[in-house]
């Protein structure tokens, strides 16, 4: 008999054994089956976030983009208007040069004379 309860004994301890040993089974291939699902739901969290980045990124270039190229075009119309002075004030001085010159070049002695006994008239009448 007690060989007999022994085994029984053994027995229902093996089958508690095993329905533990079963059940903790179970509990890891749910918890694995929770875990790709987590994976999987981890990974589209990565690839949502991965395309907002590029698409913030994207809005940001063009943005600079945009501020750079009013940058240049204000850049370019400023350098425009400090050439067409810089050309103006060129122009106004070859204008007197050349003026210069050719009043040196036709001007004769006797006009020379001329001139100075005219201003001296005006500057007699203008005192008077």
């Amino acid at each position: 008999d007690t060989v007999r309860e022994n085994i029984k004994r053994d027995l229902a301890r093996a089958r508690e054994e095993r329905d533990a040993a079963l059940a903790k089974l179970k509990e890891v291939e749910e918890r694995l089956s929770r875990l790709d699902t987590e994976v999987a739901a981890i990974q589209e969290q990565h690839v949502r976030e991965a395309a907002a980045e590029r698409e913030r990124i994207a809005r940001s270039t063009e943005t600079e983009i945009a501020k750079l190229s009013e940058q240049a075009t204000r850049e370019i119309e400023s350098a425009g208007k400090v050439a067409k002075h810089e050309l103006r004030r060129f122009a106004a001085e070859q204008s007197v040069r050349m003026a210069e010159q050719m009043i040196r070049r036709e001007m004769r002695p006797e006009d020379d004379q001329r001139l100075i006994t005219q201003n001296i008239e005006e500057l007699g009448g203008a005192a008077q």
